[in-house]
């Protein structure tokens, strides 16, 4: 049976309040001496059975103090590191002081309240041991940006664990820019981070290549939103909710929008369109088009021949995704194709994957798969010169080039009116937010979305 869960919050002023303050800072097993590991608006909850007796004292205030605040003079050495390649849990802490007793025990009620699994940790992650002499008394683990792990010794020498988490607030930001290098490298000069940018380039990932439909001169546009603690410290980004692409390939823009008939968040335009396509025009990312659809002499035959399909070079190893919602009718060895996948799709068509160096998970044949599941990795088996996807698409039973395919489109909201007058709504209040949180910058641009129709 899990031991009673207590939520329980700390605050300075709460610490004036005089001994029963005290009273329950020492229940809390040490608490107080870790509070330094998380600023900010928090909660946690402590695993211990005599802490939940002790919590039904007067309950205190909301913000926790840093460790500065609630140290005492006479508090103990503090050291801190990160977790080193082929290092353990055990081995970390050990490093920062503790003895291996020590840090089994502290760790071991980690594991035990399932708050940390030991096979999942990455190099990186860090720590801080509290101690008095040899003697470990706290340990602090960051597992995330927003989430702490404590573990305390006891007056009576036990351990206990709490998980503590930040009260995030959401901001927002817009940035635009012409595009004079690439979408990547100025979005992330604006402030965007990496998965905002793969946010971006997946919302467009129907309408344009990225490789080779985007020109200098283009211009792009992202609203985001992301979580800062309350010192204003960012913890975590969150989602694209307005992406425009302004250029000489396309130009559209696209808000996120989850409709409350299916719940499922997607991406639309200012119509109410979904910018999902039942297909993708390109199922890898970061690959360079290396061979058309088309006639052409192949490279180890030498004869002549229809080329079925679309190479994309790319390195070995590189994810492959699924175009789209279907079911897989071969997961194998295919003669030349090497390791080969082929999906049936709705409506006749059919795409399939060739040269894989291996399957993604559980990719066989019978087994149904999502757009943009990973079905395998990029590599050179059958007969293939190098590293690269061959990818070909067939509507009835007929090859056709992929790159020129004009794609169904996706849902339509306006074929639900009150859904469509919701959007409507939602959509307005992105573009407020556009105009309030726009960052002046020596790369901003106007506005690149389309004008909306009433």
């Amino acid at each position: 049976m899990n031991d009673p869960v207590v939520v329980q919050t700390i605050s300075k002023k709460s610490l004036s309040r005089g001994t029963k303050s005290l009273l329950l800072l020492t229940a809390l097993g040490g608490f107080a001496v870790i509070g330094g590991l998380f600023a900010g608006n928090a909660s946690f909850k402590v695993h211990n059975p005599e802490i939940a007796e002790a919590a039904a004292l007067p309950p205190l205030a909301a913000t926790l103090l840093s460790a500065d605040d609630l140290i005492p003079s006479t508090s103990p050495h503090i050291n801190q590191g990160q977790l080193k390649s082929r290092e353990t849990l055990i081995d970390l802490v050990t490093r920062l002081g503790a003895e291996h007793s020590d840090a089994n025990r502290a760790l071991a009620g980690l594991f035990e309240s399932d708050l940390i699994d030991p096979r999942r940790v990455r190099p990186g992650l860090e720590a801080k041991t509290w101690m008095e002499g040899d003697t470990l008394t706290a340990l602090a683990i960051k597992s995330d940006n927003d989430r702490r792990l404590l573990a305390t010794r006891t007056s009576a020498g036990d351990w206990t664990t709490a998980e503590l988490k930040a009260k995030l607030i959401p901001t927002y930001k817009n940035i635009s820019a012409v595009i004079e290098t690439s979408i990547y490298d100025q979005a992330l000069k604006l402030g965007a981070r990496d998965q905002q940018v793969v946010d971006f380039a997946s919302i467009f990932a129907y309408d344009v290549d990225f490789q080779r439909e985007i020109y200098p001169g283009d211009q792009f546009e992202m609203l985001y939103e992301s979580f800062v603690d309350e010192r204003g410290n960012p913890i975590r980004a969150g989602k694209v909710l307005f992406a425009s692409l302004n250029g000489k390939a396309v130009t559209k823009g696209f808000y996120n929008f989850t409709p409350e008939d299916d719940g499922v968040s997607d991406y639309f335009d200012e119509n109410g369109e979904s910018a999902t396509r039942f297909l993708m025009k390109t199922p890898i990312n970061g690959a360079r088009l290396s061979s058309s659809f088309g006639r052409r002499k192949h490279p180890i035959s030498g004869y002549s021949r229809l080329h079925k399909g679309t190479d994309f070079a790319a390195r070995t190893g590189t994810p492959v995704y699924a175009a789209g919602n279907g079911r897989i009718e071969r997961a194998s060895r295919y003669g030349g194709y090497g390791n080969y996948v082929r999906i049936k799709h709705a409506n006749g068509y059919k795409t399939a994957y060739a040269h894989l160096s291996r399957y993604g998970p559980n990719i066989k044949s019978g087994r149904r798969v999502r757009q943009g599941d990973t079905i395998g990795y990029v590599g050179s088996t059958g007969a293939s010169t190098g590293p690269h996807l061959h990818y070909e698409v067939y509507i009835k039973g007929k090859p056709v080039n992929a790159m020129r395919l004009k794609l169904p489109t996706g849902r339509k909201l306006a074929e639900n009116p009150e859904i469509l007058s919701t959007f409507k709504v939602h959509r307005d209040e992105i573009d407020a937010l556009r105009v309030s949180h726009s960052t002046p910058t020596t790369l901003a641009s106007t506005s690149t979305a389309p004008t909306k129709t009433p």
